[in-house]
């Protein structure tokens, strides 16, 4: 009796979790971009940010904010942190100087050309010098 009740509750739980996790929102729903291409992989984009994070000396709390909700996690999809806005007009600024300043293949979208890049200026601050 024990044995079937375990069974029973065992299997219930694995079908709850199965329900969470089917009407979990996908990463893509939670994105907010307007420079970057649309269909970026999660693993681009979180490369491109971590460069980012690195020429600017910075952490992710520098454009984005945490959720009201869950603290501990940001919303990366909020535009509430004007530093965000800040950084989009740096990436369409180097993303323009890139694409009408030096030659690249015609293939490669001009988002993730890297001869101009942000540590170009910044080196490693938040601000460059003379800002």
């Amino acid at each position: 009796m024990n044995r079937n009740k375990i069974i029973v509750i065992a299997g219930m739980a694995v079908f709850v979790l199965l329900a969470v996790a089917a009407v979990r929102p996908s990463l893509q729903q939670e994105r907010n971009l307007k420079v970057l291409p649309k269909d970026i992989s999660d693993q681009k984009l979180d490369s491109i940010m971590e460069t980012y994070n690195k020429a600017l000396g910075v952490k992710c709390e520098f454009c984005h904010v945490k959720k009201k909700i869950f603290p501990g996690d940001m919303d990366y999809a909020a535009d509430t942190e004007p530093m965000k806005e800040e950084a989009r007009k740096m990436m369409r600024m180097t993303i323009d100087i890139n694409k009408n300043n030096f030659w690249y293949n015609k293939s490669d979208q001009p988002e993730y050309l890297k001869t101009v890049t942000c540590k170009t200026c910044h080196r490693g601050e938040p601000f460059p010098e003379g800002h």
